[in-house]
C-alpha cells in the first residue's frame, strides 16, 4: 500500500534550438526551430533535420552561406560533420550583411 509502480523505461528526447537571423529567417519563415534529438547530433545531421522542416524553401542556399555559433562559439570554419551539437544547446545561423 502506498507504493508507486516504478517508472517504465522510455527513450528520452531533449531538444536543440535553431535560431535563425536575416535572409535566414525569411528562408525558413519563422525566427527558430526547435528539433527533438534522442543525444548528441553533428551539425551536418543538424541541417540536414531542419531542412527537412522546411522543404521548397531557399533554406539550404541561405545555410550554406551562414555563420554558425553554437551556444555562442563561432564554428564556422570547421567540418560540420566533426562539430558536435549537444541537447540543450542553441544553434544561431547568421547570414553575411552588407554595411560598417
Amino acid at each position: 500500500m502506498g507504493d508507486t509502480p516504478p517508472e517504465s523505461p522510455r527513450s528520452e528526447t531533449h531538444v536543440i534550438e535553431a535560431r535563425y537571423w536575416a535572409s535566414a529567417k525569411q528562408a525558413a519563415g519563422t525566427d527558430a526551430d526547435r528539433v527533438e534529438v534522442e543525444g548528441p547530433v553533428t551539425l551536418a545531421d543538424l541541417q540536414q533535420r531542419l531542412l527537412g522542416l522546411h522543404p521548397g524553401a531557399r533554406l539550404g542556399d541561405v545555410l550554406a552561406v551562414c555563420s554558425v555559433l553554437v551556444d555562442e562559439r563561432p564554428v564556422s570554419s570547421d567540418d560540420p560533420g566533426e562539430v558536435v551539437v549537444s541537447p540543450g544547446s542553441v544553434v544561431q545561423f547568421l547570414p553575411p550583411f552588407a554595411g560598417g
